[in-house]
């Protein structure tokens, strides 16, 4: 699995396919999709295209995409991959990973009240890791993983299911560097990908919190950054992979695309190192605080890593 892949979250349908064409092209080799994103068929047309056009060949991408909550229902599992595979135009995913660990009622989408949630307890996570786990055998997908799951959900899954997840995507960087938990997936042998890497500023309005500290506006950051001769964003980025972290930008502009791509074969200084691991902010951009109201059946504490 390549360690730098083009994130596609918050690409706008009509840029998205353009930027999948600018990564291939610079020589990115993943590309992190999600049906929620509801940019697939863009995304898709972007590897046809690269591919049509001799940039690059199928078997040389990695292709991420991830269930959405509506298909944790058994029997619905391989619905939503094959939506997916539609979407994108491939015959199969290099690695399905379920996107959170919670369930909602078919048909919708988001939710907006309690009773559109199931509770564990009626669609356990592990009935639907072991549908996804299916999908290996019919060719659909060639590894399964999870998103957002923490150590003792990891742990829990790993225990009912007698399978260990390729990968655990969680919103990682320096103000959330989920140290505990990459150490416990290294030892279990999982990969731990990056998701929002650089702060996710660019993430919906009402996702954020008044007064949050920027990432990439951070002093120490970016003196660090100018001594390794980097921009912050390639900073960052060079960061997670020399902690051993698969890491997954999103960005439709082509020179910073490159410039991402460029800042992955860097070899950081330990000094740079120490000082990130340093920075004593301890900060979440996705917050699981919005998904929280009266009635709802999932515990807080836990929630999602």
């Amino acid at each position: 699995m390549p360690a730098l892949g083009l994130g596609t979250w918050k690409s706008p349908a009509d840029e998205v396919t353009q930027a999948v064409k600018s990564a291939l092209e610079v020589g990115y080799q993943h590309i992190d999709a999600a049906w929620i994103y509801q940019n697939e068929a863009a995304v898709g047309k972007g590897i046809h295209e690269s591919v049509k056009g001799g940039a690059v060949s199928r078997d040389q991408i990695f292709v991420t995409s991830k269930l959405w909550n509506t298909f944790h229902q058994a029997e619905s599992v391989e619905v939503g991959c094959r939506e997916t595979l539609r979407e994108l135009g491939l015959d199969y995913l290099d690695l399905y990973l379920m996107h959170w660990p919670i369930a909602f009622k078919p048909g919708r989408a988001q939710y907006k009240a309690p009773e559109d949630f199931y509770p564990l307890s009626e669609v356990p996570l592990s009935e639907t890791f072991e549908a996804m786990v299916a999908l290996r055998e019919k060719g659909l997908v060639k590894s399964v993983g999870v998103s957002n799951f923490t150590q003792s959900k990891l742990e829990k899954l790993i225990a009912e299911t007698g399978v260990v997840p390729a990968v655990n995507q969680v919103e990682l960087h320096p103000y959330h560097p989920q140290t505990e938990l990459l150490d416990y997936c290294q030892a279990q042998g999982i990969l731990l990908t990056a998701y929002s890497p650089l702060g996710s500023g660019d993430r919906p309005d009402s996702m954020k919190q008044k007064d949050e500290p920027p990432l990439l506006q951070n002093e120490q950051v970016k003196a660090i950054a100018e001594q390794e001769n980097l921009s912050p964003a390639q900073l960052l980025i060079a960061w997670a992979i020399d902690r051993g972290t698969v890491v997954i930008p999103k960005s439709t502009n082509a020179q910073r695309i490159a410039e991402n791509f460029a800042a992955a074969s860097h070899d950081l200084s330990e000094q740079a190192r120490s000082a990130i691991d340093k920075l004593d902010i301890q900060y979440r951009y996705v917050s699981p605080d919005t998904w929280f109201f009266p009635g709802i059946t999932y515990e807080g504490e836990g929630f999602w890593a």
